[in-house]
């Protein structure tokens, strides 16, 4: 595996492999590798010649920089991971080279970015989508994939690739979740095996409304209310919302409506950690690239 520092060594690289005719894909991560990650790779390496993998803990996405801090960055094990699943090249810049002196990012997400994840973490999506282009620029990749457990995350991305229309295909890869239903996720680290069996109410809550939308049991007001109860009366957990979505605006849905794909979200605490997942209704279909 091939390690590049700067954006030039990186592009001269990739440049060559273009030349050549190979296809490459991308998948951008912040580090603290797991195996969400590495399936998002091998499902990457089906569709390309070249797998890239981007590490890069992107400080315009925390509006929280107790969270920055404490973000885990262990790369030795990272790069262990990446050369044991054939990874072919490693991005692995410094903040200087990704970013120099005061720069402005403000572009028009329709409204993605300050609802759900948005409203919680002002300006996070903003920096999601600087951080991205500015990988998507550097790499030039045919192919990026994205978890569907970050489904708010690759719709402002889509987004943003429609505004500057990139020549990129975007691809949503299934949540990877552990044995017992837990999203696997970085900040998964911070939690003791306690703390993680606590979690676990995030995906039955999900479960429950899956389950109930699915089977048009009870209204959407009632699922929604007794998912939070779910969620409330779980020890340990501080839920900050619980919401039933038209996949494609992740505006909130009060009824079944013809033509609207469902998502079910949740954003919880548990141990001081803040996680989220979703899970999509059966019967729908993902948004298009």
């Amino acid at each position: 595996m091939l390690i590049f520092t700067t954006k030039n060594d990186l592009g001269a690289h990739l440049d060559n492999m273009r030349n050549e005719g190979k296809r490459i894909g991308l998948v951008t991560t912040m580090g603290a590798l797991h195996q969400g990650h590495l399936s998002l790779m091998q499902h990457t390496q089906k569709l390309s010649d070249i797998l890239v993998c981007s590490i890069f803990v992107n400080p315009t996405q925390f509006n929280n920089k107790e969270d920055l801090a404490k973000y885990p960055r262990p790369i030795e094990q990272d790069i262990h991971m990446l050369e044991q699943i054939g990874c072919d090249v490693l991005f692995l810049p410094e903040v200087e080279e990704m970013y120099s002196g005061s720069e402005e990012w403000n572009i028009d997400l329709d409204g993605l970015d300050t609802i759900l994840e948005g409203a919680f973490r002002p300006g996070h999506f903003q920096g999601v989508t600087q951080i991205v282009k500015k990988l998507f620029d550097a790499v030039g990749p045919d192919i990026a994939s994205f978890g569907q457990k970050d489904y708010q995350q690759f719709a402002v991305i889509k987004r943003m690739v429609e505004i500057f229309r990139l020549p990129v295909e975007l691809k949503l890869c299934p949540t990877v979740r552990d044995s017992n239903g837990l999203a696997m996720s970085s900040r998964n680290v911070r939690l003791s095996d306690h703390g993680k069996t606590q979690a676990l109410a995030l995906s039955k809550a999900l479960q429950y409304a899956s389950d109930h939308i699915a089977e048009e049991r009870a209204s959407y007001s009632e699922i929604r209310e007794e998912a939070i109860s779910i969620l409330k009366n779980a020890e340990g957990v501080d839920v900050e919302y619980f919401e039933i979505c038209d996949r494609e605006t992740l505006l909130p849905v009060g009824q079944p409506t013809a033509g609207v794909s469902l998502i079910v979200l949740v954003a919880a605490w548990v141990e001081g950690v803040r996680l989220i997942d979703n899970m999509l209704i059966p019967g729908g279909n993902s948004p298009k690239s």
